[in-house]
């Protein structure tokens, strides 16, 4: 069976020439003389019979059969590195470090419990943690950051194994005005209030939690101060229900009595970056923290039984 002509680096420094723009460019990227770039992609070209770049100013540009080809090699520069990672993945054996992601809203307390039945078992692998919001625990396993997440959306050509549902509540401090209409709050009745809702943390989706198309809102980066700006009276929010409910049993939180079921809920799911090449490390904090969320489930008030708390006599 033949061989290929043309190897790897080719491509690759064809890759560069045009994600930077021009030939020195790419010699100052890949640390090699402009003359070793141009003959690089000029043997390229010759060994493959046609053109790939012409030089529009001072720019190298790709012809259409530069750009159809361009985009296979990406996809053999991404296949030849996950051949080596799974090398030295068997190599290894045990990760040096697991990258985790995980979007806000998921209980706190069931990673703490994963946490607590991995770190035993670890072997000294470190673990690095990136809180995120919507969004951004999806664009962080598109940019390669991490080895898990726990996202509420699947990114196209990733598979996820759904976690749990996430029901929201809407609520404010006890001596909120809109808990002092008596009767139900209407949509009309929150666009008259301070809406707290929280940004995206990703770049590319980006976009607030829980908005009602108000503009009198405040935005905050985190669930936490968006809490704590409820619990001081400073607007209304949507809270998880695990996140409201403490202060919902114990009266610094009420449920706000909506004249509509404007109910809001999301899934989380467990997706890894690529499962052919995690180690063992990434498949056991992955397995506690499915088991330890199947515990917490079952052990959870329900939305109705938070609901109950609204003060009654408000229809």
């Amino acid at each position: 069976m033949r061989g290929p002509r043309v190897t790897l680096e080719q491509w690759r420094t064809l890759q560069a020439v045009v994600d930077h723009g021009g030939y020195a460019q790419a010699a100052e990227a890949l640390h090699k003389s402009q003359s070793s770039i141009s003959y690089t992609v000029s043997k390229l070209q010759e060994q493959l019979g046609m053109e790939l770049l012409h030089i529009e100013g001072r720019k190298a540009v790709l012809t259409p059969a530069g750009e159809a080809l361009l985009q296979r090699s990406r996809h053999l520069i991404d296949h030849a590195i996950e051949i080596e990672q799974v090398a030295a993945s068997l190599e290894q054996g045990w990760e040096a470090q697991v990258a985790l992601g995980f979007d806000a809203i998921f209980p706190k307390s069931i990673l703490i419990k994963a946490f607590k039945q991995f770190f035993p078992e670890s072997r000294g692998c470190k673990m690095l943690l990136r809180e995120e919001v919507l969004s951004g625990a999806a664009e962080v396993l598109l940019e390669k950051k991490v080895d898990l997440s726990i996202t509420p959306w699947v990114p196209p050509g990733f598979m996820g194994e759904k976690l749990m549902t996430i029901d929201f509540i809407a609520v404010a401090h006890p001596d909120h005005a809109l808990h002092q209409l008596g009767r139900k709050v209407t949509s009309l009745d929150l666009g008259q209030h301070l809406h707290v809702v929280i940004k995206d943390s990703g770049v590319k989706q980006n976009r607030d939690s829980g908005w009602l198309g108000s503009d009198l809102r405040w935005t905050v980066t985190s669930l936490e101060s968006a809490r704590q700006l409820v619990l001081e009276g400073l607007g209304f929010s949507w809270i998880p229900v695990h996140e409201a409910c403490g202060y919902i049993k114990n009266g610094q939180l009420l449920p706000l009595d909506l004249d509509e079921d404007y109910q809001k809920l999301g899934s989380l799911y467990l997706v890894y970056a690529n499962k052919s090449i995690a180690g063992p490390a990434t498949h056991l904090l992955a397995s506690y923290i499915k088991e330890c969320t199947q515990a917490y489930m079952q052990t959870q008030p329900s939305l109705d039984e938070l609901k109950a708390h609204i003060t009654p006599g408000s229809d």
